[in-house]
């Protein structure tokens, strides 16, 4: 398992990119399921960014472990407690006109993931998705 911590913010996306992707490669997971993972780790990492901290700059770690039949990504901040799986989801069937705003980034990584699981754990959220190559 490698680590790495960054502040919550959008500017660091991109750095957490290029630690996942070079685990990723290291490994010699293929190009396809990098880059579905890659738009999971963005969406989830935009939201704690975006939401997780209102008012100050927390820190989100994220690791992964890599094998040749599976990628586990794991998210831990010490924001506010928030489980996105208890959200239903976006009204997809709706036009675009009428939907809320929000929710399609966990709703894709739900449906672009083998495996999501959520828990809130001695004061940090705890996200953790599996993608199986």
């Amino acid at each position: 398992m490698k680590v790495i911590t960054v502040p919550a913010q959008i500017k660091h996306v991109n750095d957490v990119f290029i630690f996942v992707k070079e685990e990723m490669t290291n490994a010699g997971i293929d190009t396809k399921t990098q880059k579905t993972v890659r738009i999971a780790v963005e969406e989830i990492l935009v939201n704690i960014a975006s939401y997780a901290y209102p008012s100050e700059v927390g820190d989100v770690t994220v690791s992964i472990t890599t094998a040749s039949d599976k990628c586990i990504v794991k998210f831990e901040d010490s924001g506010i407690p928030y489980d996105p799986l208890d959200n239903s989801g976006p009204e997809t069937n709706l036009s675009l006109d009428e939907r809320d705003i929000g929710g399609l980034g966990i709703f894709m990584t739900k449906e672009l993931m083998d495996n999501v699981e959520y828990s809130y754990e001695n004061g940090q959220n705890i996200l953790i998705i599996t993608k199986n190559p």
